[in-house]
């Protein structure tokens, strides 16, 4: 029987199968991540929407259900100082759909964001001791980095292009995950704003693996077992799945978001930052339509989604998904429909399976 030929990843993380679920901030739950690490993939935590005290609470929890190795993720952002005109701005573009709902479009709002990486993160982490610690949006700064690695962590983070990828193995992390254009939710670009460079994950994969010595782990448009067999082809030692896993009964999205999934196609989704401030994929509504997708007006990342979450609110308890976040790739519709562990196991026999039958000819 065919097995999975590059262990690296396998044995730096200590899982048996070489499927990571994504961390999804607001999508991804506790049951989730235990479910995937009890069938042996590598489950995710997304931390960047929890407080520090909402974060112990989840890992008292998983590692209560479970003692196999688990990855915390978190946001390596800088907070952005405060700007009032680009708030007003942006609660200027946003004032029609406030009158539409019959909202004040001067009234406060307060959000919670997403919060980077910081010494509060840092102590949970030297508390808690997962396995694996991966950012989005590259590296803290190294005295942070330092403290993560003392704890016996595994480091890891993403980078979009080649230069990026380079920059993080200089910088220290254990292995590189190559996100491909394809891939759902927010880019992990850091050196580059530049979307109209962003590499699909064919090309990016085996240039990463050429140009690092670390590991490399693919994300992006793979969604069944033929795409994780492609990624081992291309050189990665492993898969991280995002979209497929917001399928599952695990998931957490409202329900205009699990139908937009349900009906989204190949075209059904673009690169927007009316959202948040920061480019990230989903399946296109109507203010990535009338706003964006790329808006000037959008505020520095996470301060958008404030002024957007009433609005949002009201949309989506008329069962309207217009200005709702509807994060995806753009493999959707290959994803199977089975719970966590399921998908888990599914996505690596069925690689397998393919990778059999193409070697058996």
């Amino acid at each position: 029987m065919t097995r999975w030929t590059d262990r690296r990843i396998l044995d730096l993380f200590g899982i048996e199968l070489p499927i990571i679920q994504a961390p999804m901030a607001g999508s991804t739950t506790i049951e989730m991540v235990v479910e995937a690490a009890r069938a042996g993939g590598l489950g995710s935590l997304p931390s960047a929407q929890l407080g520090v005290g909402q974060l112990k609470d989840a890992l008292v929890k998983i590692r209560a259900a479970t003692d196999a190795p688990v990855n915390v993720n978190f946001f390596a952002h800088v907070t952005p100082p405060a700007d009032p005109v680009a708030q007003m701005r942006w609660r200027a573009a946003l004032a029609p759909y406030y009158v539409e709902f019959d909202l004040d479009p001067a009234a406060p709002v307060a959000g919670a964001g997403r919060a980077p990486f910081d010494a509060a993160f840092c102590e949970v982490v030297e508390e808690f001791k997962p396995e694996v610690v991966s950012f989005h949006f590259g590296l803290p700064d190294n005295a942070l980095v330092d403290r993560v690695k003392a704890t016996g962590a595994r480091i890891v983070s993403s980078a979009t292009t080649v230069a990026e990828a380079l920059w993080l193995e200089d910088n220290g992390v254990d292995a590189v995950i190559a996100m491909g254009f394809e891939a759902g939710g927010h880019r992990g670009n850091f050196l580059t704003h530049d979307m109209t460079t962003q590499v699909g994950t064919m090309a990016l994969v085996p240039q990463v693996v050429d140009a690092v010595r670390v590991p490399v782990i693919a994300a992006g448009g793979i969604a069944d077992g033929r795409g994780v067999a492609a990624a081992l082809m291309l050189g990665a030692s492993a898969v991280q799945v995002g979209t497929a896993y917001l399928f599952c009964p695990e998931a957490k999205i409202p329900a205009v978001h699990a139908q937009a999934l349900a009906d989204a196609g190949d075209d059904s989704t673009t690169v927007t930052n009316v959202f948040t401030g920061r480019p990230a994929r989903g399946v296109v509504n109507r203010l990535m339509r009338e706003l964006g997708p790329l808006s000037e007006n959008a505020p520095a990342f996470p301060t958008a989604g404030a002024a957007l979450a009433p609005i949002r609110a009201k949309a989506e308890a008329a069962s309207r998904n217009d200005f709702t976040n509807l994060w995806s790739g753009q493999a959707a519709r290959l994803a199977p429909r089975m719970g966590t562990a399921e998908l888990t196991r599914t996505l690596y026999q069925s690689a397998l399976e393919v990778i059999e039958a193409r070697t058996a000819r």
